[in-house]
């Protein structure tokens, strides 16, 4: 690859800026540039890799601008209001990024694809090789399942996400319901509670589970007569994500040379060449 990926942060305190600070350390082709995380965070001006009992010659700060500086990726998995100003910020800089952040707006998903046309970004809900092939297995499955099955998501995380349905469990809505030709903010059913009649067949539904500290769980049904086709993943570490992030970074620094990828909106498909 030559010289290292200079890679920013966002976020390096928290439990997947941990994790994202092992597996830069442990990559040769990959150099810490920079280490993000809020204002009034005590950790501020120490070193990115005390915590880890490493150090790194980067500290932690809460400027932006100078974080940014000469980098080359910035990768971030902190929430929507704050990507809005990292994705300004690396407009500005021209420094490509990597977005794992999810619960994001219609509009503030606008602005992503927008920014897109000034500088190359992976936008992917979930960064795991192996939900990015479930995405695939749930198209391929719908296509052929694609009548007197019930498709139901459901979906499983720690007591600390915020957002619920997870941005993987749309994704895998987005999927089945692309395959089958409908919209799936037509078709989604979010909740049910009461006498709700019987189901709609054309309806897409959720379950959402949060509690203690699970990674991160997604099972797709497709319900027949007689019976079940189920497809599961299951995530035990954050590393997988962190993996799959950086992993789309080097995607990203590969096509520095390409005058046609020096902008552009990518996802994992991209990343794995699936598409």
């Amino acid at each position: 690859m030559g010289n290292p990926l200079k890679i920013v942060i966002a976020g390096c305190s928290g439990r997947m800026g941990h994790v994202l600070l092992e597996c830069v350390f442990a990559d040769d082709d990959l150099v810490l540039h920079g280490a993000l995380d809020r204002l009034g965070n005590p950790q501020l001006g120490r070193d990115a890799g005390e915590q880890l009992g490493k150090v790194s010659g980067v500290k932690m700060t809460d400027s932006i601008d100078e974080a940014l500086k000469n980098a080359d990726v910035l990768v971030d998995f902190t929430r929507p209001e704050a990507s809005m100003t990292y994705l300004a910020a690396c407009q500005k800089h021209q420094v490509k990024m990597i977005i794992g952040t999810t619960g994001f707006s219609a509009e503030q998903k606008r602005a992503i694809e927008a920014a897109s046309k000034n500088i190359a970004i992976v936008f992917a809900p979930n960064m795991s090789v192996g939900v990015t092939l479930l995405i695939n297995l749930v198209q391929s499955a719908a296509k052929v399942l694609n009548a007197g099955y019930d498709i139901e998501i459901i979906e499983a995380h720690h007591r600390h996400k915020v957002d619920a349905p997870s941005g993987t469990a749309l994704r895998l809505g987005e999927a089945a319901a692309s395959a089958l030709g409908r919209n799936l903010e037509e078709c989604a059913v979010y909740g049910r509670e009461g006498v709700t009649g019987e189901r709609d067949p054309s309806t897409i539904g959720f379950a959402t589970v949060r509690g203690g500290d699970v990674v991160g769980d997604h099972t797709v049904l497709f319900a027949g007569t007689g019976e079940r086709v189920e497809l599961t993943h299951k995530a035990s570490s954050r590393a997988t994500f962190a993996l799959g992030a950086l992993r789309a970074a080097k995607f990203l620094g590969e096509k520095v040379g390409a005058e046609a990828k020096r902008h552009g909106l990518f996802d994992m498909q991209d990343v794995l060449g699936l598409r």
